[in-house]
């Protein structure tokens, strides 16, 4: 294991004018992680990460690779390779000789490894053809093959999956778990949560140029308490008895789908449990219903009353900038 972590990012911050696109921003990202950073379009996080390979200069904190800040030495990015928002590769040659081209910039013995990184990602059959005649997903591929070719310790990816089709997705999950496997940290920024909570083994999730939850996604699940659906003979009378148990909250219910709420550990189950009897509702499903990533998401990052307030920062900053951050 390195001393140093492979990104340490400490009160980082961006402003344009008036604006803040990237607000306090720290966090760490530990060797061997596959690492989520999450959060709204336009909530910064593209910003983070060009501030935190050296692309563009934060207007206070500091960003660490590997112990190295990107803005004082190229050296600090010797074992990152990626993508920043999509790769970009010459259309009118063809894979390989993009990828030669990348594996010269790169020297050493970069070119003797385009073979084994284009069988990684499923593309020899094509490295022949024009990169214009690609597809999305294909060029995707591509620049995770680029990245290969460095044998990266950190592997950078800004929306992988953005644009591609469901075998695409497929594909790149598998591909980026079997690279977490063989020992490669991963930070990844992605807004499709289902293929992160697959992914990922801790995240952070950014509002509004602010970090508010960072660790470990179990830790994140846990924060939300147990989650219970409830099905009874009577759900009115259980909806009166669960509005004044002790250790039950934030009970729903939607037309005739189950009842949920929450609740804050097995003794306040097992109670409810013992009232319902009492009362005659007759229990027909009592069970524990997961919180899912993207409800978690949607809980830290939205709010009532401040839809209309991020909705016109993100219009400034999109008016100071050329496009969201």
């Amino acid at each position: 294991m390195s001393e140093q972590p492979p990104v340490a990012l400490r009160g980082l911050t961006k402003r344009y004018g008036r604006i803040t696109a990237v607000d306090d921003v720290s966090l760490t990202v530990n060797e061997g992680d596959v690492f989520g950073y999450l959060g709204p379009n336009g909530a910064g996080k593209t910003t983070s990460l060009r501030m935190m390979l050296g692309l563009i200069t934060p207007t206070a904190g500091e960003a660490r690779v590997f112990g190295h800040d990107p803005q004082k030495s190229v050296d600090a990015l010797a074992d990152v390779a990626g993508f920043v928002e999509a790769p970009r590769f010459y259309p009118y040659l063809d894979g390989m000789t993009n990828l030669r081209l990348v594996a010269a910039l790169d020297g050493n013995e970069a070119k003797t490894r385009i073979d084994e990184a284009l069988d990684v990602v499923e593309l020899t059959g094509r490295a022949g053809d024009k990169v214009g005649g690609y597809s999305h997903g294909m060029r995707q591929r591509l620049g995770i093959a680029a990245a290969l070719i460095r044998r990266p310790k950190l592997l950078l990816l800004d929306e992988p999956a953005t644009g591609l089709d469901p075998g695409g997705m497929r594909d790149m999950r598998a591909l980026i778990a079997r690279l977490s496997a063989e020992g490669m940290t991963v930070m990844l920024s992605s807004h499709l949560l289902a293929e992160v909570e697959e992914l990922c083994n801790r995240v952070a999730i950014v509002r509004s140029g602010r970090i508010v939850y960072e660790g470990e996604l179990d830790e994140l699940r846990a924060t939300a308490g147990l989650t219970i659906r409830l099905r009874t003979s009577d759900d009115e009378v259980a909806l009166r008895v669960l509005s004044d148990r002790r250790g039950i909250s934030d009970v729903t219910r939607h037309g005739a789908a189950p009842i949920q709420f929450r609740a804050a550990d097995e003794a306040a189950i097992g109670e409810l449990s013992r009232a319902l009897a009492d009362s005659g509702a007759l229990i027909f499903e009592l069970a524990p219903s997961a919180a899912t990533l993207e409800d978690l998401f949607f809980e830290l990052t939205e709010g009532e009353g401040d839809a209309q307030a991020e909705e016109k920062r993100l219009d400034e900053l999109s008016d100071l900038t050329g496009g969201p951050q």
